[in-house]
């Protein structure tokens, strides 16, 4: 399926003199998880208050990219450096599904004509996480296909960022988008979960 997460590996080599620096400096993988559950509460706070100052919207196309650097910059971290832990890992996943529904909360403050489907999009997109943890229960191998994985969320919201701070509302197609994007939730978790199941078998 298309994803933005097949970018990834591109994205991490862009990100490696940043790695080795922050390695020089005694940073640990986990400390940059830290950050990027901080962050996450920063830009959903800005978010919620955006209605008051237009500008707050460029939290999330900016804040959203900074966290996708911190989301890839932990596991390379982790991984190249010998930091892999159980408290590194739980702390990432959970930290990954608290940070969703932080910056996906003020959606319901923007989209009140459309309160159940945004609910059900919050709810789904925790799903999908969960979906793709479940590769690495049944098979050592966590799942993250698309679509609307966890960066594919991350690139719509930083575009509804854009509309917004330029005034461009999305009020009269909002129950048609947040309906396709629950079923894309959806699609991506049954994929995740037959996979992971085809390759436990």
């Amino acid at each position: 399926m298309i994803s933005v997460y097949k970018l990834k590996p591109k994205f991490q080599q862009l990100l490696m003199p940043i790695l080795t620096f922050l390695h020089r400096k005694k940073v640990t993988a986990n400390q940059i998880t830290i950050g990027s559950i901080a962050l996450s509460l920063v830009i959903a706070v800005l978010f919620w208050y955006a209605d008051r100052m237009p500008m707050l919207f460029l939290a999330l196309p900016i804040g959203l990219l900074f966290r996708m650097g911190f989301n890839a910059l932990d596991g390379m971290m982790a991984r190249l450096f010998d930091q892999t832990s159980k408290k590194g890992e739980v702390l990432n996943e959970v930290g990954d599904i608290v940070s969703d529904v932080l910056i996906f909360f003020p959606l319901l403050k923007f989209h009140p004509e459309r309160l159940y489907l945004v609910v059900g999009f919050i709810v789904l997109s925790v799903i999908n996480e969960f979906c793709g943890l479940i590769g690495k229960v049944v098979a050592n191998d966590r799942r993250y296909d698309g679509p609307m994985g966890k960066s594919d969320r991350a690139l719509l919201l930083g575009v509804y960022g854009i509309l917004s701070l330029l005034h461009v509302s999305i009020t009269a197609l909002s129950g048609y988008i947040f309906a396709v994007l629950c079923l894309l939730l959806a699609l991506s978790s049954i994929t995740r979960l037959r996979k992971a199941l085809v390759i436990h078998e």
